[in-house]
């Protein structure tokens, strides 16, 4: 199994079993509030309904209307400083849920609106976060020369550490400026950033909601606007260096599977060719003896023709009678002729009688070709004979 695929697989068993471990811990640290808190709001609305005597579909409708008028208590939330400020809930996919379109016209431009914004914001972001992770690497290879350290290189646990310690400066100041201007508490106001800096957006805390900011204290707005902005821009050069890390793994893997493939079809195809070469070696050295006796044949029959693979074609033939059929035969049975011959002649030309006569007289090559004597006086003509 590749190690891309026991990769996912955890994660997926790593996330699950993350899933059910939260489940398990909200469950123990919020049920009870829960029940609590309704059995509270339950009996507040009995004594309302019989103190003012209000029917139950009364209370309903009331309870309804209230809810309602809820986001039009913190001023108007559709100018132009509300819709740029819900514009970057919409594009930065925070979605405090404190204001939302009423109109379907509304509805369809922020659908239309969101699939074309929030990838942008996401490359932009991740760019902004790149730029500044270069910049940090600068700043820290600058400062380790002015404090004269011998090593200047700045390493994946510097700039870890330094963008941990950003993030964490930036959730405090953000925290300290949200508590002074929303009279809420410096952990309120610290869970407000955490969760409007990493897009959950609850919106149960949010900012600009009260006293009719979004209209009498522009410069709160702008400091709100370029909070989440530049926060958004902070955590994300810490995600590029921690967890786009681990993103990239699959395609690194991929990139080495496919290298080592790569270098093990070419250690495949260097070994057929040494084996292809030590094969042509040994069979020129199983030819060599072969072309020795080759070559001594010659020089006992020079009536034999024959071309070899070795050495190309040759063409010609000598005539004479130094040469019978029983040659076949005897270098037959030494050589190969399908792997070292392409052909074999024997040509016997017209002989007269006296030559015949004077040919029959002993002779060295008689005892080669004992064949010689089977001819006889007759003075046919003997016609070319070739054999593969």
């Amino acid at each position: 199994m590749k190690r891309q695929n026991v990769r996912t697989l955890s994660l997926i068993v790593c996330t699950f079993t993350y899933l059910l471990v939260g489940a398990a811990v909200f469950d123990a640290l919020e049920s009870e509030f829960e029940m609590r808190e309704k059995e509270q709001l339950e009996a507040e609305e009995k004594r309302l309904q019989g103190k003012y005597n209000i029917s139950e579909d009364d209370y309903r409708k009331l309870e309804s209307i209230i809810i309602e008028a809820e986001p039009h208590r913190a001023g108007v939330q559709w100018k132009f400083a509300g819709s740029f400020y819900f514009a970057i809930t919409v594009i930065t996919t925070i979605g405090y849920g404190h204001a939302a379109p009423g109109t379907d016209a509304g509805k369809a431009f922020c659908m239309f609106y969101a699939v074309l914004g929030i990838p942008l914001t996401l490359v932009m972001f991740q760019s902004l976060g790149e730029r500044m992770n270069t910049f940090v690497k600068y700043l820290l290879k600058r400062i380790k020369k002015c404090c004269g350290m011998r090593i200047t290189d700045v390493s994946m646990e510097n700039m870890v550490t330094v963008g941990f310690f950003s993030c964490i400066g930036t959730l405090c100041i953000g925290a300290a400026a949200f508590s002074h201007y929303e009279d809420w508490s410096f952990f309120q106001s610290y869970y407000y950033c955490f969760i409007t800096l990493t897009t959950i957006g609850f919106g149960d805390f949010v900012a600009l909601q009260k006293n009719r900011a979004l209209q009498k204290k522009p410069l709160y707005v702008a400091f709100s606007f370029m909070y989440i902005l530049v926060g958004l821009t902070v955590i994300g050069a810490f995600l590029n260096l921690v967890v786009l890390r681990f993103l990239t793994m699959n395609s690194e893997d991929e990139r080495r599977d496919a290298e080592e493939r790569a270098s093990l079809a070419g250690n495949r195809n260097s070994m057929i060719i040494h084996i292809q070469d030590e094969s042509l070696q040994r069979s020129r050295r199983r030819r060599e003896p072969y072309r020795t006796e080759v070559t001594d044949l010659q020089s006992v029959c020079p009536c034999m023709h024959y071309r070899s693979h070795d050495y190309g074609s040759s063409s010609g033939g000598i005539g004479g009678l130094g040469c019978a059929f029983s040659h076949q035969n005897s270098f037959g049975s030494q050589l190969n002729p399908s792997q070292y011959f392409r052909s074999v002649s024997y040509r016997i030309e017209e002989i007269s009688p006296s030559t015949l006569k004077n040919s029959l007289l002993p002779s060295p090559v008689s005892s080669v070709s004992p064949g010689l004597h089977s001819f006889t006086d007759n003075h046919q003509l003997m016609r070319r004979r070739k054999s593969i």
